[in-house]
């Protein structure tokens, strides 16, 4: 994913001139202060907001050119906000991460619960499978919310404050678990975070937000 150029927020632009990469295989952590872009961002370049200006493009097309059927196969994006979902089991809900891929009629294949039950066990959360969302705690939402987009079995995922309910060594757990995706599975993940000590621990690459600029670094401090 390029961008270039980019300008993003609501009528009046928020960041501006965005010229930065998202490649297979990096693991690259946003950070700023609240209310600097970084949701914005993330929805940006999910495709639920258009830019203010410059370009994104996802495979050599750009973004706004992908249907959201298309889109919905290429990029997954989890906000910090988990839906209401009365009588939905856990398992349920990480399966609707496979709607893009469901017929029609918007049924489930034995292929997609086989993605949806891999992605509940990459979460650590086998156990809570046949709970009702509603009986859930917020963290564990939150896990299952990440499986969700794991079951959705894109190439970039985009994760807004993913650990944001999870004591620190669940959100520990969390970031060594997204690194040795985007490494062993060659994703690109992009999450925002206001963990320094983790960030600097597990990112790859710091896009940092401030003063309506984005600046990319490579990590050198890495230990993963």
């Amino acid at each position: 994913m390029k961008l270039k150029g980019v300008s993003i927020g609501y009528r009046q632009p928020i960041v501006e001139d965005i010229d930065a990469d998202l490649c297979p295989g990096s693991f690259v952590c946003l950070t700023g202060r609240n209310g600097t872009g970084k949701s914005t961002l993330l929805k940006t370049l999910a495709g639920i907001i258009s830019p203010l200006s410059g370009s994104i493009e996802l495979e050599d097309h750009l973004l706004s050119d992908y249907k959201p059927s298309e889109l919905a196969r290429k990029v997954g994006l989890v906000l910090t906000r988990v839906p209401e979902l009365p009588n939905t089991t856990l398992r349920e809900l990480v399966a609707y991460g496979r709607l893009p891929y469901a017929s029609w009629l918007g049924r489930f294949s034995d292929n997609d619960y086989q993605a949806a039950d891999h992605a509940i066990g990459i979460m650590g959360i086998g156990h809570l499978a046949q709970r009702l969302v509603s009986q859930l705690s917020d963290g564990e939402r939150q896990k299952a919310m990440i499986a969700r987009a794991l079951a959705q079995g894109t190439d970039y995922l985009l994760l807004d404050e993913p650990a944001a309910f999870l004591d620190y060594e669940s959100r520990q757990e969390l970031m060594i678990t997204l690194k040795k995706l985007a490494t062993e599975q060659q994703k690109a993940i992009l999450l925002s975070s206001h963990d320094q000590d983790l960030v600097r621990h597990y990112a790859d690459i710091v896009w940092n937000i401030a003063d309506k600029k984005l600046v990319a670094n490579r990590n050198r401090k890495a230990t993963l």
